[in-house]
């Protein structure tokens, strides 16, 4: 077979499947193991596919989000490492927006030591987070509000954003890949984020891998659009090479944990490995 009739089959298989490792993809294409992993790659960065450890499966399509309070219950490690990871950018007397969402939720306590900081946001749990610090400018940005996610979105809202001159601009992601980049199943939600990328120096994704290749109905940016992408160690090998050979810097984060790991540990601290 030439390799356009081998990934045919090999997408085939996969939508009677589901997911397959790389070994039963070997015995099915009576290939190699190399010529599986390039077949893999390929048809990953056409957005067909996506990596998991030790094989593949079907990239899939979202229809809709958790809401804000099923999303805040789950991930917490590596919700935590990532924002610790955000939280080194950040510098005193800095302008900050923080995209809606529960990971960028946990930057907040991060910034309660950062001085002369002005912080915007759509998201309305981190806006009453915050509005006790003791030295914050805050602006909550109006709009519709998205009941299930806690958060403004709308045109109305992205002309607020528009008129802000910004540092760093912190985006959240429902699901990203390689070929489609940052998308959501939100129309709402497009217009917010790409007026905060538009109005900031710097725009960085903080996307868990558990959303990488995936993909919504609606494109927000390209991954080349952020000026670098905080994710953390689930996220397969191969997926973040192919990330880096973009010339996007992707930052790794590993979550520590205590012996017999809880999530809900106060005391988790993180470590990061960055491109």
């Amino acid at each position: 077979m030439i390799p356009a009739q081998r990934r045919d089959l090999l997408l085939r298989e996969l939508r009677g499947t589901g997911v397959l490792s790389v070994r039963e993809l070997c015995e099915i294409l009576d290939v190699s193991h190399m010529t599986v992993r390039r077949d893999i790659m390929t048809l990953e960065e056409e957005g067909k596919v996506r990596s998991v450890p030790g094989g593949v499966e079907l990239a899939s399509q979202v229809r809709s989000e958790p809401s804000y309070r099923d999303k805040s219950r789950v991930d917490l490690a590596e919700k935590r490492a990532m924002a610790h990871a955000a939280a080194e950018l950040v510098g005193q007397g800095q302008t900050v927006y923080l995209d809606a969402g529960t990971t960028l939720g946990q930057l907040v306590p991060l910034l309660w030591h950062v001085t002369g900081l002005t912080v915007i946001t759509n998201d309305l749990t981190t806006a009453a987070s915050l509005t006790d610090h003791p030295d914050v400018t805050l602006y909550l940005v109006g709009g519709q509000i998205d009941r299930e996610n806690r958060s403004s979105i709308g045109d109305i809202a992205a002309d607020m954003v528009a008129e802000f001159n910004i540092d760093v601009a912190f985006v959240s992601t429902s699901s990203w890949d390689l070929h489609r980049g940052s998308t959501t199943p939100s129309r709402s939600k497009v217009a917010v984020k790409r007026a905060a990328m538009a109005a900031a120096s710097s725009s960085v994704l903080v996307a868990g891998a558990d959303k990488y290749g995936a993909f919504g109905t609606f494109k927000v940016a390209p991954l080349t659009g952020f000026t670098s992408v905080i994710t953390d160690d689930r996220l397969p090998d191969a997926s973040a090479r192919a990330v880096r050979e973009l010339g996007v810097p992707l930052e790794v984060v590993t979550p520590r944990r205590e012996s017999g790991g809880d999530d809900e540990a106060d005391s988790e601290e993180a470590s990061t490995a960055s491109a």
